[in-house]
């Protein structure tokens, strides 16, 4: 029976990396992490070692972590996850910063989130604005289920939901604000059989030829979902940024910019509707 530290060694080893074995390793001791570095010298009781060995043989096969364990922080909420949905990304806060920069702190805002999946964009704008409604649609009922259980876990009262696709649910709504982080990926694109996103859901991920097909669709009908100065922010691809501004341009935005991630990419791009 091997004790921690001996279990931590060998699964770093197998995996090549110590963060993913740790992580794992809690996760199957439902610890945290500084208890584990307290107690390295515990045994493995036999049950949990299985455990902890399934997970390991998981990961080895290119599973991502998040849906081992079943959760992601994103923002500063812990958030369930599930093949049903995308990960929550990194740089997917930018998106976040940007709305939060965007919308008035003290006023009551709506805001529509497209695309939910987890529900991260849509909780960690309602958490940093209780005065705003959020309103989270997604094509899939299995991923709006995660996104809803993330809501209750969180005690968000400020938060609905609608399944359909983009816009569709939304029938006549207005909002003050459109974010989205919609597939972007090239439907060719090589990496969509490589590393996690083997594991992550296509639908959520490739977007057509170019990557572009489903932003087109929420920059035209944005226009018919926003509030006079109401603000439309898109996650894209690091080379999509040209492309976006002038997609937001053609439809009638003004105040266009782009944003870029931690790693200085073209990540988030933004315009405001002016037409009432």
């Amino acid at each position: 029976m091997p004790n921690l530290r001996d279990a931590l060694t060998d699964a770093t080893h197998r995996l090549g990396e110590r963060v993913d074995a740790e992580m794992l390793l809690v996760h199957v001791l439902d610890k945290p992490r500084s208890w584990l570095i307290a107690h390295a010298d515990d045994m493995l009781a036999p049950a949990l070692a299985d455990a902890y060995a399934a997970c390991v043989a998981r990961r080895e096969a290119g599973e991502p972590v998040a849906y081992i364990v079943g959760r992601r922080g994103f923002w500063s909420l812990d958030l369930e996850v599930t093949r049903a949905t995308l990960i929550p990304r990194p740089e997917t806060e930018r998106l976040v910063e940007l709305a939060l920069e965007c919308l008035p702190s003290e006023a009551a805002s709506r805001v529509a989130d497209l695309g939910t999946g987890s529900g991260a964009i849509a909780l960690a704008i309602a958490h940093e604005r209780p005065r705003s409604h959020v309103v989270a649609t997604d094509a899939s009922a299995d991923a709006l289920a995660v996104a809803q259980r993330n809501a209750q876990r969180h005690n968000m009262a400020n938060v609905s939901f609608l399944q359909g696709k983009w816009f569709a649910p939304l029938h006549d709504q207005h909002f003050d604000m459109v974010v989205s982080n919609p597939p972007y990926i090239e439907s060719a694109d090589p990496h969509l059989a490589q590393g996690d996103l083997r594991f992550e859901p296509l639908s959520a991920l490739a977007a057509g030829s170019d990557g572009l097909d489903d932003i087109r669709v929420i920059v035209r009908d944005a226009t018919h979902h926003l509030t006079p100065r109401g603000w439309l922010l898109i996650e894209h691809g690091w080379n999509q940024g040209e492309a976006v501004r002038m997609l937001l341009h053609n439809a009638g935005f003004v105040e266009i910019f782009t944003e870029r991630d931690m790693e200085q990419r073209e990540r988030v791009s933004a315009g405001r509707w002016l037409d009432d």
